[in-house]
């Protein structure tokens, strides 16, 4: 990438943020802003929990105010999917405005789910993961706010969909704006390397109409293709050659692969009729394979029996695909080719540390700090802190992210470590590589916390059949057997929570309920440092164990919330100018 196209990056989104910050506290006008923000949820638990922090902000003053922020959670029963999530807010949003949705421009930020990738988003969730920016510090709400801000007064009426955990950069020329005003679909696109196709959309474009090198073009796609094969882009036309100027790859060959996209209103009616015509769903539609690969002219009903990407098959899928196709074949899909963009994802633990404490480019790009709305007395140099409170000569490792935490004196945290939401002892040491996250959770009537402690690359997600295989499973790169050893419990003891037939790190009862936070934090740590230097602990015979997947379900959002505020009272109250 030319320093060139750097610089105009980095100007881009600079004004944005400005832009954003302009308009936070303040009454929008109309058209100046959107009409209304809608989050999705996973279920009702998450969505109070996402009305609760929203309200929260508006309240503060974080966020622009005069328009309308909406969470609406999916249906209950079978998971449905980011594009059965899409249906239903299109449903409800229909239900709330009636015919004037029509006429209002709508954000749809995606924000249900478990982050089992990014534990520490998992009670509060995605969409409220703390980014070291802004003061107040922004979280991915506000930044996926601010990276939009242009888009609400070039858009026509109708609903830009997006994830709440990716990030978005790019530049365009001074006598250019992205604008959403043709009928059907309309995607973003950015310049990626074939082997960030494989696992991505990849866009099939009219070659007849591509310019140059143009920092922007509106071109008509002729085929979505969902993760395909280097053979499969080659073969249908994907692959583009770099041309000259200023360009965001270094690569000789290219693919444009998607991001976010807008849906105009006579097309998200269209879609709403789809639902009704599904009725209740009972499996996983996908919001861009499902959706965008019925579009442009050379879409071919033969993805709708591709399940090779499906996280779970049902039998109903295909049926559904194929209505989806019908419904939709011969809608336009518009690309809008950002060739100096950037496309970042933070949905997981490594990805999340990187980001943070080591992309350099991200870093200018962004503008992010080391330290963020926080107070602590000395500096440290590649690592992340976010609204936290630290006391005087604590250490904190290259390559960790400290969040919505108190350390005491002389605490330490080892490199590339996520500490979340912990009250560290004085004097503590946390080892490199592994995460720590407390969660506060209602326990027979009492207000208990929990400490949740995995290695940074555990997978938290591997399922083995019944508990007799849990050696398969990984804690710390140790077999779950050795670390249950070293804390004096039995295997045959040991409870998975939910559905028994399926073991995982997530539904493994490993984490001590504690009557404070300190406490849990502490006997986590121990336990921690125990399997990691091979010495043994006895734990009580009534200690309470609990899963990760145990304490969401009995989290304490309020006590939750109620520690960050304390946090940020302290923060605030400390500040230099106070």
């Amino acid at each position: 990438m030319s320093q060139e196209c750097i610089i105009k990056l980095q100007t881009a989104t600079r004004e944005k943020l400005r832009k954003f910050n302009s308009l936070r506290a303040r009454e929008v006008q109309p058209g100046e802003f959107w009409d209304v923000v809608v989050v999705t949820a996973a279920d009702e638990s998450q969505r109070e929990a996402y009305e609760l922090q929203i309200r929260d902000k508006v309240q503060r003053k974080e966020l622009p105010l005069g328009l309308h922020y909406k969470v609406f959670s999916d249906p209950p029963g079978a998971k449905i999917g980011n594009g059965g999530s899409t249906l239903y807010a299109l449903q409800q949003l229909n239900d709330v405005y009636g015919k004037a949705v029509g006429r209002l421009r709508v954000i749809l930020i995606h924000a249900g789910g478990l982050s089992q990738r990014l534990p520490s988003a998992s009670a509060l969730g995605k969409i409220f993961t703390a980014v070291p920016l802004g003061d107040p510090l922004y979280q991915m709400l506000e930044l996926k706010l601010a990276l939009y801000v242009d888009f609400p007064s070039q858009m026509k009426p109708g609903v830009l969909v997006t994830c709440a955990d990716d990030i978005e950069l790019y530049s365009t020329a001074d006598d250019q704006a992205v604008r959403f005003d043709k009928p059907g679909f309309t995607a973003l696109a950015h310049p990626s390397p074939l082997s960030i196709g494989t696992t991505h959309g990849v866009f099939v474009l009219d070659s007849n109409e591509k310019s140059t090198s143009s920092e922007m073009e509106n071109i008509s796609c002729l085929q979505f293709l969902h993760k395909p094969s280097v053979e499969k882009m080659r073969n249908s036309g994907a692959v583009c050659k770099r041309p000259s100027g200023c360009f965001s790859l270094s690569d000789t060959e290219f693919v444009y692969t998607d991001s976010t996209y807008y849906i105009d209103s006579d097309t998200a009616k269209s879609l709403l009729n789809l639902l009704k015509e599904l009725g209740p769903l009972d499996c996983e539609v996908d919001a861009y394979g499902d959706f965008l690969q019925a579009l442009g002219p050379q879409a071919s009903i033969e993805y709708t029996s591709n399940t090779a990407n499906v996280t779970k098959e049902e039998s109903s899928l295909v049926e559904i695909r194929q209505k989806i196709f019908h419904l939709l074949k011969g809608t336009q899909l518009n690309v809008i080719l950002l060739n100096n963009s950037k496309f970042y994802h933070i949905g997981t633990t490594s990805e999340y540390l990187f980001h943070l404490s080591e992309d350099v480019a991200l870093q200018k790009e962004l503008g992010f700090t080391a330290s963020a709305f926080s107070v602590h007395m000395n500096e440290n140099s590649g690592c992340c802190v976010m609204h936290s409170v630290l006391a005087p000569s604590f250490s904190v490792g290259a390559g960790s992210v400290v969040e919505y935490c108190r350390l005491g004196a002389g605490a330490a945290v080892g490199g590339g470590s996520i500490v979340s939401s912990c009250w560290v002892r004085a004097g503590l040491s946390v080892p490199a590589g592994v995460f720590m996250h407390s969660l506060c959770v209602n326990y027979k009537h009492q207000t208990r916390f929990v400490t949740i402690v995995f290695g940074i690359n555990d997978n938290l997600k591997h399922r083995v059949e019944a508990p007799a295989y849990m050696e398969q499973l990984k804690l710390f790169g140790l077999g779950l057997p050795d670390c249950l050893s070293h804390w004096g419990l039995k295997q045959e003891v040991l409870r998975f929570s939910g559905d028994a037939s399926s073991c995982s790190l997530w539904n493994a009862c490993l984490f001590p309920v504690c009557s404070d936070q300190q406490s849990s934090f502490s006997l986590s740590l121990e336990m921690l440092q125990t399997a990691l230097t091979g010495s043994t602990l006895t734990l009580s015979e009534d200690t309470k164990l609990m899963s990760m997947q145990e304490a969401l379900q009995c989290k304490n959002l309020e006590e939750m919330l109620e520690f960050r505020k304390g946090l940020y009272e302290d923060i605030t109250q400390r500040k230099p100018n106070n």
